[in-house]
């Protein structure tokens, strides 16, 4: 009789060690075949320049070879996952799909549908929580109903949270791997039409190894996490937002390290880590949210900023230094500290009076890490349309928080060179500067500020209180 196979289909968790679905299938008694799919739907709507295509990659590459040190392969397919899963399943005679939850709505209607096309070939689709330690409705406040406010969520998650939840469920690759008669080949990134996609000159480490290495130097930085995190010249976040995005890292891994530490930087990360599973429940409650405010008395809001404005602030010439600076960062690198997304959020919603979906969709559109549900719940709770946001009297001073996170204007000068030359307080609000260096013309070298904050800020705090 021979022995029954099955097949792994690698998604959003392109690692081999501390995988739920991997383990489970390795753990079946099958021979495993492993697969990952370019989705073609997906690579058609990102730009040909597109970062996430090099990580992605990378990471790829890097599991492929450790499957074939095992005696395994990783099969390569590009199309449409609803007829390359069921078709491949079928002509291995694997009678199990195995794979990890993906809680988007594009994901479920993708699973749903190949659920039912192997159902109808006799085989199954499995799948497992891998991507949070907590999911769908396992936890629900006492009437039943899902969070909608952090603070409860986060104590309800840290009481019924158990050292075991985040254990390692790593398996033994060895003698468990199916090798397909021919080696599969990763096609490059210009055969996949991201020719001009690169990380050249970004201190970004990729795949499984720079998920380990980041992890490791990061969790000797961490109890400085709460102190350093908000200031973007410093090194005190983690950098690893795309790992845990891409699941080069398991969420398992950084509780287990957040876990491991008495100290108040841990706390603060675990919280972090938190806020990031409240937002995947978010989504699987009220999918909606994707394309709507959360809040209804939002939903209508009409917001009256100008085209130009938003191009403006897309590529970092607002005349606000810090704000500017971040947009040029995230232009450049893919990537944005997280105390400045909040900043740049609010002002394009607060200042421009531009909707909050249009920032959300250029986010979307360039960073590395994006991630739906921690985006959308970012950009609701800046602009105070989310279940759990900033209340909307609440508006970022970005010349206050730009003297309060990047005082000494580092941040700013990296960003934003032509400001290089100016004073400690002058880089901040360059249009209330007494002096300005010899040769430079505001509003000629760099711009006059497109709006006034205070003019703006009572434009917004009159719109939504409309709403």
């Amino acid at each position: 009789m021979s022995q029954a196979s099955a097949l792994m289909w690698f998604r959003r968790d392109l690692r081999s060690s501390d995988n739920a679905a991997f383990s489970q299938a390795l753990r079946s008694g099958a021979t495993v075949y492993c697969v990952f799919v370019f989705d073609h739907s997906i690579l058609a709507s990102l730009p040909a320049d597109d970062k996430r295509l090099v990580f992605i990659h990378d990471a790829i590459s890097e599991l492929q070879a450790t499957l074939r040190e095992a005696g395994g392969e990783l099969i390569i397919r590009r199309g449409d996952p609803q007829h390359e899963i069921p078709a491949l399943a079928a002509s291995l005679g694997c009678d199990t799909v195995y794979a990890n939850r993906d809680y988007e709505p594009y994901a479920r209607q993708r699973d749903a549908g190949i659920a039912d096309a192997l159902a109808a070939n006799g085989s199954r689709l499995q799948l497992y929580k891998d991507t949070v330690i907590f999911e769908q409705d396992q936890l629900l406040t006492g009437q039943g109903k899902p969070y909608t406010v952090f603070t409860p969520y986060m104590k309800r998650w840290r009481l019924a949270m158990h050292p075991a939840l985040a254990g390692d469920v790593s398996t033994a690759l060895q003698g468990a791997l199916a090798a397909p008669a021919q080696a599969s080949v990763l096609p490059s990134l210009t055969e996949l039409g991201f020719a001009t996609a690169s990380l050249a000159g970004l201190r970004v480490q990729t795949g499984r190894s720079g998920a380990l290495a980041l992890l490791d130097d990061f969790t000797r930085r961490m109890p400085h996490y709460k102190t350093l995190r908000d200031f973007p010249a410093s090194k005190g976040v983690s950098y690893l937002s795309a790992h845990l995005r891409f699941g080069t890292l398991s969420v398992r891994e950084a509780v287990r390290a957040a876990l491991q530490q008495p100290s108040e930087g841990a706390e603060c990360w675990l919280n972090e880590l938190i806020w990031r599973e409240f937002y995947q429940q978010l989504l699987w409650h009220f999918p909606e949210v994707c394309t709507q405010s959360f809040k209804p008395e939002y939903r209508d809001l009409v917001f009256s900023g100008d085209e130009q404005w938003f191009q403006a602030w897309c590529e970092g010439r607002t005349g606000y230094p810090l704000v500017d600076a971040a947009m040029r960062q995230l232009n450049y690198s893919g990537y944005m500290h997280n105390r400045l997304r909040m900043v740049a959020a609010s002002f394009l919603v607060k200042d421009l009076l531009i909707d909050w979906r249009r920032g959300a969709d250029y986010f979307a559109a360039k960073l590395l890490d994006f991630d739906l549900a921690a985006n959308n719940g970012g950009w609701q709770w800046a602009a105070s349309t989310g279940c759990d946001a900033q209340p909307y009297f609440r508006i970022f001073n970005p010349v206050t928080q730009s003297q309060k996170f990047d005082s000494k204007g580092q941040f700013i000068r990296r960003y934003v060179p032509e400001l290089a030359a100016l004073d400690d307080k002058a880089i901040h609000a360059p249009w209330l500067a007494k002096t300005l260096p010899a040769g430079f013309r505001l509003g000629h070298d760099y711009p006059q500020p497109i709006v006034d904050h205070g003019e703006q800020r009572t434009a917004a705090l009159a719109l939504f209180a409309r709403g």
